[in-house]
């Protein structure tokens, strides 16, 4: 999925790149943080894609970044719903799901420090209602 004519999408020197449940990462490390740019294809849904291969009812990760293309969708444990579309600041909490509207890939560019972004990025570590 990935093009070398597209800045958004062209490969990243010096980048670890993996596929998970259809999802294309790219992750470079920065000092004690990650930044990965995260390209969910049309039809992705993290209940369906990602759900059986981690075995947690919702993804139990915070997600900081910006929505570089494309629109999501997430759907919180308590039934609150965003839609985020591109160009968008994102922040989103842990238990979540989440799937890509329309038919058009979803690129996210995302920092976080793994198990530690709740901690670090100062987060709740679930959705609350203020």
């Amino acid at each position: 999925m990935l093009h070398s004519d597209d800045p958004v999408l062209a490969p990243i020197s010096g980048a670890e790149h993996r596929k998970i449940g259809g999802i294309e990462v790219e992750t470079v490390r920065v000092g004690a943080a990650r930044v990965k740019r995260m390209v969910y294809p049309p039809g992705f849904r993290w209940s369906t894609n990602i759900k059986p291969i981690v075995g947690t009812d919702f993804c139990m990760h915070a997600h900081v970044g910006f929505l570089a293309r494309g629109q999501i969708s997430v759907q919180y444990a308590d039934g609150c719903t965003v839609k985020l579309t591109a160009p968008a600041v994102v922040a989103i909490e842990p238990e979540h799901d989440a799937w890509v509207v329309g038919d058009a890939p979803a690129v996210l560019i995302e920092f976080d420090f793994g198990n530690a972004t709740v901690d670090r990025m100062g987060m709740p570590d679930a959705h609350r209602h203020g």
